[in-house]
């Protein structure tokens, strides 16, 4: 591990480290790190069906088939198969949750309008789980494979992924990409995707990385704050950056914080739905491709990770 003082940045000077190894990771492990982004969405799903027997019956458990559906799909993703095998039959899981939705909505006959805004939620939770869903069953079929991204596109992906956070905020805050507009409530977001060629080439994997590194920003920086994202990519390899605003990582855990299911020491009070192991998962992938994998951090003035992969191999 390399560790220096990053000058360049002036009043907000960070600790960087070098990451080059974590503790070995158990196949269960390692299968959770494959469907970390199936993860999150499956706790946001948890959440929404919580929220609608709460609205239908004051009764947070009323969904108790649904919500056990959750549990046992989560449980079983430390089976990398048997996870794959649910995930194409995705469909039935859906319809099995919307179908007792209805039924104890007939039940206790409430108004449409008071689940309107819960509907939408879990129409857009189903839609993004079935795009993850593709997305783990392509890579499994070719999971050394590398795949062309168009700039416009790969930006306009990521920056759904404010979308969706702002929206299931619920109001709380905004997200924003113009800082004129920004109050304390709000998040400024800086999205800057740069080749000389229009497009991307990547593990398709990293577009989780990516997703994930910039929902973990997000999270440990409050309203009010800024995050910034660039991705450039020539004949030397793929740089990729996310940096905020938020409070940052003590230094004697800048070494540890990307060990499996490690969170800082000062961030335990953050209510998540994450597992716990994004940055597990940007470093295993990192490392899996020939990569490097770098962290800078101080205490309250933010948090930079960055990661370099080489230039695709030939076939």
């Amino acid at each position: 591990m390399h560790t220096t003082d990053i000058h360049a940045l002036g009043p907000r000077k960070l600790i960087q480290v070098e990451i080059t190894e974590i503790p070995p990771l158990s196949p269960g492990e390692v299968s959770l790190l494959d469907f970390h982004s199936v993860v999150n969405v499956l706790n946001v799903l948890r959440c929404e069906l919580l929220v609608i027997g709460d609205t239908l019956a004051g009764d947070m458990d009323l969904l108790k088939d649904s919500l056990k559906a959750c549990d046992d799909l989560l449980g079983a993703m430390h089976d990398h198969e048997a996870t794959l095998h649910r995930a194409r039959r995705l469909g039935e899981f859906e319809q099995c949750i919307q179908a007792e939705i209805a039924a104890k909505a007939a039940e206790h006959s409430t108004d449409p309008a008071l689940l309107a805004d819960s509907l939408a939620n879990m129409a857009s939770v189903f839609s993004i789980m079935h795009l993850r869903a593709s997305e783990l069953l392509a890579r499994a079929a070719e999971p050394a494979r590398w795949e062309r991204y168009e700039v416009t596109a790969l930006t306009e992906s990521l920056r759904q992924v404010f979308v969706a956070i702002a929206q299931n905020s619920k109001g709380r805050f905004r997200v924003l990409s113009n800082a004129a507009l920004q109050t304390s409530s709000d998040y400024f977001i800086d999205l800057n995707f740069e080749t000389p060629t229009g497009y991307f080439v990547l593990p398709p994997v990293f577009l989780d990385v990516m997703r994930d590194l910039i929902a973990n920003a997000r999270k440990y920086t409050e309203p009010g704050g800024d995050i910034i994202a660039a991705l450039y990519q020539d004949d030397r390899g793929t740089h990729f950056v996310v940096k905020d605003t938020g409070r940052g990582i003590p230094e004697e855990e800048l070494d540890t914080v990307v060990q499996f299911g490690k969170r800082a020491s000062n961030v335990t009070n953050v209510r998540t739905l994450g597992g716990g192991f994004g940055l597990t998962k940007a470093f295993y992938n990192t490392k899996q491709f020939g990569g490097r994998f770098w962290i800078a951090s101080a205490l309250g003035k933010g948090t930079e990770v960055r990661f370099w992969l080489p230039p695709q191999r030939p076939a």
